[in-house]
């Protein structure tokens, strides 16, 4: 099969998913597609293009939801794969929320957030748009990434989310029967424990409720 942006981006990936974008190179690359690292600047420029093109691979895949029914179905279906995509491609998670990804699928992605947020009930113009737009991004960004990150610390330490908090409950339990923190021990004790799958959800229909909500003051 013959050298393309194409199959530079798809090696890249495969990279990326098994060592981190630390461990990515464009001699790295090269060795694995069997060429002399002077053929990918045939196709790319430099390592920061070819970034590029990796994340609107994966923008590619979040497009593929497409526009649904209703405009709270098309956010949810869209941040329910960004969520996927960050899952399945950890590296992504690291360059969310930094400078605006501008290729053909992100856009597409924005576009399609966007214009379903306008349709909002609660959304009234460019300024309400504006708002909710960067609170959703802001969730689902700190979502993802809170997630990753916790994916990683296991791997690195060997000690899952659960284990951890076990270990910290006898240290737990004795600060919170001071009686100086009454309401991080309601949230302890009687607020409910969900999965990540669950908690990203749970919020994000919190945020698309105080969404369909909002009335200007």
């Amino acid at each position: 099969m013959p050298l393309s942006r194409e199959k530079i981006a798809a090696t890249a990936i495969r990279l990326a998913d098994a060592h981190g974008l630390d461990g990515l190179s464009l001699r790295k690359i090269a060795k694995e597609l069997g060429v002399g690292p002077m053929r990918l600047y045939d196709y790319v420029i430099n390592k920061s293009e070819l970034l590029d093109l990796m994340v609107d691979v994966v923008y590619a895949r979040i497009a593929e939801v497409g526009q649904r029914s209703g405009w709270r179905d098309t956010v949810l279906a869209i941040a329910h794969a960004t969520r996927a995509a960050a899952l399945d491609h950890e590296w992504f998670s690291d360059v969310l929320g930094g400078r605006p990804h501008l290729g053909p699928h992100a856009l597409a992605v924005g576009e399609a957030t966007a214009a379903a947020l306008s349709a909002a009930p609660g959304v009234r113009d460019i300024d309400d748009l504006q708002r909710v737009v960067g609170a959703l991004n802001a969730f689902v960004i700190g979502s993802v990434r809170r997630e990753v990150t916790e994916r990683r610390t296991a791997r690195s330490t060997g000690t899952d989310e659960a284990a951890f908090q076990a270990s910290l409950g006898p240290y737990l339990t004795r600060m919170l029967k001071t009686g100086r923190y009454p309401t991080v021990a309601r949230l302890v004790i009687d607020g409910a424990h969900l999965n990540a799958e669950d908690t990203f959800n749970h919020n994000l229909t919190t945020i698309l409720d105080g969404i369909t909500r909002r009335r200007r003051t």
